[in-house]
């Protein structure tokens, strides 16, 4: 028992495990109050956090010190970032529960050594302002999502170049569709309307 609260104290002088701890005590905490808390005592760790950050419940965080989140974002319930190889949430981003942004991958090119011994590749992510990402979307390392995209339900985001206000679905997503060009549509045919009547 005392070696294992010697290790508890050691991983608390650790400021990761510090971080690690406060995750585990405040994760499911319900209601206003725990994100309120949440963002307190975890976005202090953040490589940066804007204002109005909100972290539901059950979210997780790996290598938090390389995790830079914009003003007014919103971490959906369950969703995980592993930010390894550094990820950048723009302002006013919002994640669907259960999403996962990856930006560390294993090495597995060279075939006579196992794959739990090549180590790591690590590429940043970016998502861009206003981004929303739907429940369960998962997003490779090194992609790059411009201003404005929405990313479907399920889908699986793999690096690439996507236009800004793209609308992205399926494994892997492909561009179904463009906010900005929906917008304009939608705003011509109603003026049309209008002219009819």
């Amino acid at each position: 028992m005392l070696g294992f609260l010697k290790r508890v104290v050691w991983d608390l002088q650790d400021p990761i495990g510090r971080f690690n701890f406060c995750c585990w005590f405040w994760r499911e905490y319900p209601g206003v109050a725990g994100q309120i808390i949440r963002a307190k005592v975890l976005l202090p760790y953040f490589a940066r956090a804007g204002k109005g950050v909100i972290i539901h419940e059950g979210v997780r965080f790996r290598t938090v010190h390389k995790l830079a989140v914009g003003d007014d974002c919103e971490l959906g319930v369950d969703s995980f970032l592993q930010a390894g190889g550094g990820i950048t949430l723009g302002d006013r981003v919002m994640l669907g529960p259960g999403v996962k942004i990856w930006s560390v991958n294993h090495v597995f090119r060279e075939l006579d050594v196992p794959i739990n011994e090549q180590g790591f590749d690590e590429e940043p992510v970016r998502i861009g302002d206003d981004c929303w990402l739907g429940a369960n979307v998962f997003v490779f390392p090194g992609v790059d999502l411009p201003r404005g995209c929405v990313v479907s339900a399920g889908s699986v985001v793999a690096k690439k170049r996507y236009p800004e206000y793209a609308i992205l679905a399926g494994y892997p997503a492909r561009v179904i569709g463009n906010r900005k060009t929906n917008a304009s549509s939608s705003a011509a045919a109603a003026q049309d309307a209008g002219a009819e009547s």
